[in-house]
């Protein structure tokens, strides 16, 4: 696998025009990184590009969250959402719903990119998949750290809030 290099990654705020790029990626990286939680990822609706085509319409039309995205010469390969957090006793202010880059585009700096834009070094919280390691060493390296909270999210059995 051919790493991309930073330099020819842009990172941007995302835009309503940017729906169905930003659902492939969703889509995508689910399969990529939780296909292996189901039976079979081709019928599990979690899966399904259309319904994240739907959903991402309504969340960039309401903006529901602050979402940038990363681009190459092939489109959009990731991005990352951030929103306050609405719990008035959070663990922290704000909380990376989402960071998600194409298997593809993984080590050529994308995910960190996209951090920097939409968080920086920002106090935070956010939730990952327990049996992710790859997700665990890039947010230990961010200074993210568990605080011994677990939950569940869709076919994801353990999921650990980490927070910084």
């Amino acid at each position: 696998m051919e790493a991309h290099s930073p330099i020819s990654i842009a990172i941007r705020p995302a835009k309503v025009v940017d729906v169905e790029g930003i659902a492939a990626v969703h889509a995508t990286s689910w399969r990529e990184t939780y296909g292996r939680f189901v039976a079979d990822p081709d019928t599990d609706p979690w899966f399904d590009v259309d319904r994240r085509i739907d959903m991402w319409r309504a969340n960039l039309e309401q903006d529901a969250f602050v979402t940038v995205v990363a681009e190459d010469a092939s489109g959009i390969i990731g991005f990352a959402a951030t929103q306050e957090t609405p719990e008035p006793d959070a663990v922290r202010p704000e909380e990376l719903t989402m960071l998600y880059v194409l298997a593809r585009a993984h080590g050529g700096g994308a995910g960190q990119a996209l951090l920097n834009a939409v968080l920086g070094q920002r106090p935070a919280s956010l939730w990952v998949a327990a049996d992710n390691p790859r997700a665990h060493s890039f947010y230990r390296r961010n200074g993210f750290a568990a605080d011994g909270t677990t939950s569940s999210f869709g076919p994801i059995e353990t999921t650990v809030r980490l927070v910084r």
